[in-house]
């Protein structure tokens, strides 16, 4: 194992091992175990397809294969329960390597994982348009797929019935008004799509829908998801990501939400991360927000909009009730691009702590077409799995494997 060159930062978490990727870096991640050994599913980012990793020995990650995906086909997203995988594809946005005009796959793909190392494809969920980005599937017979079916603008909530893998069928959709354009629909606030994953806990499902806000949806009827309320952030924070993430807690009545950073050297407005309190449902209320991360003072950037590239909270770890992956609900793992891996206690929700960081050296090969203004660390997902092993992966790196060092 040998870590790429170059100075890293780090309070409170050790990097303990590392992988290339064979030059094709990752982007989301899921987890996947099977008597005494892990494996973790690793999406490329800058091309079609997705890797397998044994991390029985997370200090020494073993190249199982690459599996290749189809052409001008972004197939981003994974998720894994059990022997079932989900991953998603879409046509690539302009200007992230696709071939305008050309063919793509769209959708999403069912996968048997009884053998670990060789997947089985066993179904494709098809939108009828640009396919679907950062799905949500906890087991059962429901994904909670972010799709662009023809004729919306922007993604939208498609509930897919999978209990038949070969046929998965759509049960229902659910989108903000406005975006049906050719069902005579306009007025949608700019950036309003569902970006996805729509959380679920027990009858709700909690949705980040960019620009159109943080949305409840009561879901106990799944041919029929009604609103139950929703609570703006666009103005005044980015409208384009505005909300990213929404992941509920288990044991509070909280929502931990972020944006998404776009634009490079923080030309654009601010980013956040932050608590909903949801104990009246019917009126969600921002209580309170995370700090923003500071450098380390022997750092050459007095702030890291200086560094380059972006700088803004991304992925947070998500359960999703799941017993391999680790559920800690007093600590929220957080993506931070140029800042790399952010970790807060929310123990107190009206008094967050950043407790342990880890910013990975800048990469010296660029891999991918972005950053643009300057060849910098872009932290971009973040697991953790129940042994207290956290995978991150990067834009131009490949998967870091870390711990809590405390």
């Amino acid at each position: 194992m040998d870590f790429p060159p170059g100075t890293s930062y780090a309070k409170g978490l050790k990097a303990v091992g590392y992988h290339d990727l064979i030059g094709k870096p990752g982007f989301k991640m899921a987890l996947h175990k099977k008597g005494e050994r892990w494996w973790i599913y690793i999406p490329a980012l800058w091309e079609s397809g997705f890797h397998i990793l044994e991390v029985t020995d997370p200090t020494n990650p073993r190249h199982v294969r690459f599996v290749e995906g189809p052409a001008n086909t972004w197939t981003l997203q994974v998720q894994i329960v059990g022997t079932r995988m989900i991953t998603s594809m879409e046509r690539i946005a302009p200007g992230w390597g696709d071939t305008p005009g050309a063919p793509y796959g769209e959708g999403f793909v069912i996968w048997d994982l009884t053998d670990p190392e060789d997947p089985k494809r066993q179904g494709q969920f098809k939108t009828g348009g640009g396919g679907t980005h950062r799905n949500y599937y906890d087991g059962g017979r429901y994904v909670y797929a972010t799709g662009l079916p023809e004729g919306y603008e922007g993604q939208i909530l498609q509930i897919v019935d999978i209990d038949d893998p070969t046929h998965p069928q759509e049960v229902s959709r659910w989108w903000r008004p406005g975006q049906w354009k050719t069902g005579g629909e306009s007025g949608a606030p700019h950036g309003t799509m569902l970006h996805g994953g729509a959380y679920v806990r027990g009858e709700r499902a909690y949705l980040p829908y960019g620009g159109g806000g943080f949305v409840i949806l009561d879901i106990s009827d799944k041919k029929k998801p009604v609103m139950v309320s929703d609570l703006p952030f666009s103005p005044p924070f980015q409208s384009f990501i505005a909300v990213h993430t929404a992941q509920p807690l288990q044991k509070r009545e909280l929502v931990i939400v972020n944006s998404e950073a776009i634009a490079e050297n923080c030309n654009e407005p601010l980013g956040y991360a932050g608590i909903v309190d949801i104990s009246d449902e019917k009126k969600p209320r921002l209580c309170s927000l995370f700090p923003l991360p500071r450098p380390p003072e022997d750092a050459p950037y007095k702030n890291f909009c200086e560094k380059g590239g972006r700088f803004g909270p991304h992925n947070q770890h998500q359960w999703q009730y799941q017993d391999i992956l680790l559920h800690d609900e007093d600590l929220c793992f957080l993506t931070y691009f140029n800042s790399g891996l952010r970790v807060f206690d929310i123990s107190d929700d009206k008094l967050v702590k950043e407790v342990a960081y880890f910013v990975p050296p800048d990469p010296l090969e660029r891999r991918g077409m972005l950053p643009k203004s300057k060849l910098v660390g872009q932290t971009e997902d973040v697991l953790c799995d129940a042994r207290g092993f956290i995978y991150i992966t990067d834009k131009n790196h490949g998967i870091y494997v870390l711990r809590l060092d405390r």
